[in-house]
């Protein structure tokens, strides 16, 4: 009797414990490519559709993905849960929204991976891809370059872009941003985007 209790007693110890595990499984990436159309992302709903195809294809699954991307009727930091956040190789991004958007995140060239764990390349690659499309100031609110709500690809509009690799040509706040750096030169189309060190890639996190 007495070794029947203890058996249960551990048992229910182990599952206690894996009902606290923290899953460190990939619920952050960067997009490895473009959907195609430069700044036209079929909007905030065709963004959100490219992070699950890209995310499924990598093998994730059971998450519900948001891309880290502002509207003039949403703001990128209401989109993406309450953390924390995980890249491919399981390191740790940040623990929720506001650490997110301070200095204790962990988000940098070596960190900021695409879905397949692949580094971002940043300046001084070549071709430099660390413009990432966010349409947002850096509390993560909506600023008013946005591609018309994501729906542009031509030679109109902008886009706000952080970097990816935190580096630009200065040491200044916005430079050494991930998500509020500067906004793109010469429409939304994807030549544009490249002309200014990016390559319409945007941020998805799993927003459960």
């Amino acid at each position: 009797m007495k070794r029947r209790l203890l058996l249960v007693a551990a048992a229910l110890a182990c599952s206690a414990v894996g009902a606290y595990a923290q899953d460190t499984s990939m619920s952050f990436f960067v997009t490895s490519a473009n959907p195609g159309k430069g700044g036209d992302l079929g909007g905030l709903a065709g963004a959100d559709t490219y992070c699950t195809t890209l995310a499924s294809a990598s093998g994730s699954t059971g998450k519900t993905w948001k891309a880290y991307l502002s509207t003039d009727t949403e703001n990128a930091k209401d989109r993406i849960g309450a953390g924390p956040w995980y890249n491919a190789k399981g390191e740790k991004i940040a623990d929720d929204v506001a650490s997110l958007h301070s200095d204790k995140n962990n988000l940098t060239k070596q960190t900021a991976l695409n879905e397949r764990g692949e580094v971002i390349n940043g300046r001084g690659d070549k071709p430099n891809r660390h413009d990432i499309l966010t349409g947002s100031k850096a509390d993560g609110t909506a600023a008013p370059e946005t591609c018309g709500n994501w729906t542009l690809s031509g030679t109109d509009g902008a886009a706000i872009v952080g970097h990816s690799d935190r580096t630009g040509l200065n040491d200044s706040a916005e430079a050494k941003s991930w998500n509020a750096s500067h906004a793109t030169r010469g429409g939304c189309t994807q030549e544009a985007f490249k002309g200014t060190g990016g390559d319409g890639l945007f941020y998805c996190f799993a927003a459960n």
